[in-house]
C-alpha cells in the first residue's frame, strides 16, 4: 500500500476511542503528524501519551464555532491534509417515537459535524499540494435499518455529500471519500448490544450475534479493518479514487 507522505498533517475528529483511535494510530504509524478532536479531554490525552497522536483538541463537532476554532488552533501547528471526519453518535427508537429533537441530535453530529469540519479544513488545504477528506459515514448510509431512521438518514446524508464534493474538487489535488462500516466492535455497538439485552432479555453472547449476523462473515468487523481503509485513501496512490462509499462490511452491501 502507498504510503502517506511522511510531512502531512492529519487531523481526526472522534480520535480518543474506536474506530477513531485506530485511525489515529494507523496515520501515525505511517509518520504524519496527528491531531485528535473530540469531546473528552482525558480520553483524547490517553491517545496521545500512548502515541497513537500527537496533539489533542476538545470540541464538538456539532458546534461550529468551536470547531472552527479548534482546526485553526491545529492549523497554526502545521497546515492541515488529511481530514479524517469520524466524529458520531447514534440513537435507536422506532420512527414513531423519533421526534423532531432526536432527528436533530442525529443530523447534528453525524451529518453538520462533517459539514463544519470539512469548512474548517478546506480553506487551507486547498493551498496544499496534496489533500485527503475522509468521511466515516456506516453501511446505514448505503442501506436501511430499522429502529435507527434518523441515524440512517444522516449517514445517506454524509454519502450524498461525498459524492456532490468530489465533483466540485475533482480539479484540485483533493479527493474525499466515505468509509462505511457495517457493525464494528467499538464501545458504540457495545451500547447497541447492551441497548438489545435490556429490550430483549437476550444474552450478551445472542445479543452480539443479533448485530454479528448482518455480516455474511459471521462476526463483527474491527477498528484496525476499518483504519486500513482509510489509510489506503489517504495515500498517494488512491489518487484517482474520489466520490466513494466504501463499505468495510464482510459482504453485506
Amino acid at each position: 500500500m502507498p504510503a502517506t507522505p511522511h510531512a502531512s498533517h492529519a487531523l481526526v475528529t472522534g480520535g480518543g476511542r474506536g474506530i477513531g483511535r485506530a485511525i489515529a494510530a494507523a496515520l501515525a504509524g505511517q509518520g504524519m503528524t496527528v491531531t485528535v478532536l473530540g469531546r473528552r479531554r482525558a480520553v483524547l490525552e490517553e491517545a496521545v501519551a500512548a502515541g497513537d497522536a500527537h496533539f489533542a483538541d476538545v470540541a464538538d463537532v456539532a458546534d461550529e464555532a468551536a470547531i472552527k476554532a479548534a482546526i485553526a488552533r491545529a492549523a497554526e501547528r502545521q497546515p492541515i491534509d488529511v481530514l479524517v471526519a469520524n466524529a458520531g453518535a447514534a440513537e435507536s427508537a422506532p420512527f414513531a417515537k423519533s421526534d423532531a429533537a432526536l432527528f436533530a441530535r442525529m443530523m447534528d453530529v453525524n451529518f453538520m459535524g462533517v459539514v463544519h469540519s470539512i469548512h474548517a479544513a478546506l480553506p487551507s488545504m486547498r493551498t496544499r499540494p496534496y489533500g485527503r477528506i475522509v468521511a466515516v459515514a456506516s453501511t446505514a448510509g448505503l442501506k436501511g435499518y430499522p429502529y435507527v431512521s434518523a441515524y440512517t438518514a444522516a449517514k445517506h446524508a454524509v454519502v450524498g455529500l461525498v459524492r456532490s464534493l468530489a465533483l466540485e474538487l475533482a480539479n484540485t489535488p483533493i479527493t474525499i471519500n466515505a468509509v462505511c462500516p457495517g457493525f464494528t466492535d467499538t464501545d458504540l455497538v457495545a451500547g447497541s448490544i447492551d441497548n438489545i439485552m435490556q429490550k430483549t432479555g437476550r444474552s450478551r453472547e445472542q445479543a452480539a450475534a443479533e448485530l454479528a449476523r448482518h455480516n455474511p462473515q459471521g462476526r463483527l468487523v474491527t477498528p484496525q479493518e476499518v483504519a486500513d481503509t482509510v489509510l489506503w485513501l489517504c495515500g498517494k496512490g488512491a489518487g484517482a479514487i474520489t466520490g466513494q462509499a466504501i463499505a468495510v462490511a464482510g459482504g453485506e452491501i
